[in-house]
């Protein structure tokens, strides 16, 4: 058995999703990053958008609220499930990140994802295949600078914040250097940066916005994998 081969079988059960029981009740993230998201898709005049690993669907919901064509995805099927009870009007579908996209759109939001994936490239290879030639991603994750670390640490803060005691929560943590890192190594250009949630610095999440050029290479994840 190759290296490669062995490291591919590794991420692929890794990256398989946790239960993570969702319900209908409103994510945690919706009353300061819905907004920011429609912000985006409005703004950039997209009609149709992709949520990779969308949950229970609220925010695909509140988009498709807003005028626009929207989908999600995610491979937890208990989500999927609450999904299409909350919303059978809207799209849905169970799907992992090593799959192939259900088309190309004009704008991927990944809200709140990358930090619970072992093998995040997926993900970045994963949105890259599915915007159109010119199209954005808006993708967030938990804050961190500084400050805030600072401010975690003498709060003696970190033990809830690193969710050790969550079954299928963060194991991975991100700063802008690396999330921009790790989508400019999947092919995109990133172009802005943005803070949400509570005050300057000791934000909740950060946000990217990254945009898939207009002429395009195909690339593949074990092309972006780690070492």
């Amino acid at each position: 058995m190759s290296f490669r081969f062995a490291e591919t079988l590794i991420c692929e059960a890794m990256n398989k999703p946790a239960e993570y029981r969702w319900s209908a009740a409103p994510v945690h993230t919706a009353s300061y990053l819905h907004a920011v998201v429609a912000e985006e898709a409005l703004h950039r005049g997209a009609s149709t958008v992709l949520d990779a690993g969308c949950g229970n669907g609220q925010l695909v919901a509140y988009l498709r609220d807003l005028g626009l064509k929207a989908v999600g995805i995610d491979g937890d099927e208990g989500g999927i499930q609450v999904a299409r009870e909350l919303y059978p009007d809207v799209h849905f579908e169970v799907g992992l990140f090593s799959d192939t996209p259900p088309g190309q759109f004009d704008m991927v939001c990944s809200t709140e994802v990358v930090e619970h994936l072992y093998a995040p490239h997926e993900l970045a290879r994963y949105c890259y295949d599915a915007l159109k030639p010119g199209g954005v991603l808006v993708i967030s994750t938990p804050y961190h600078g500084y400050l805030k670390n600072l401010a975690l640490a003498l709060i003696d803060g970190w033990d809830t914040h690193f969710t050790a005691n969550w079954h299928g929560g963060h194991i991975k943590f991100w700063s802008r250097k690396t999330l921009s890192a790790l989508l400019e190594q999947a092919g995109f250009q990133v172009e802005a940066f943005k803070g949400a949630g509570r005050y300057p610095f000791l934000w909740k999440s950060m946000i990217l916005i990254a945009r898939k050029p207009a002429q395009t290479l195909s690339i593949q994840a074990t092309d972006i994998a780690a070492p």
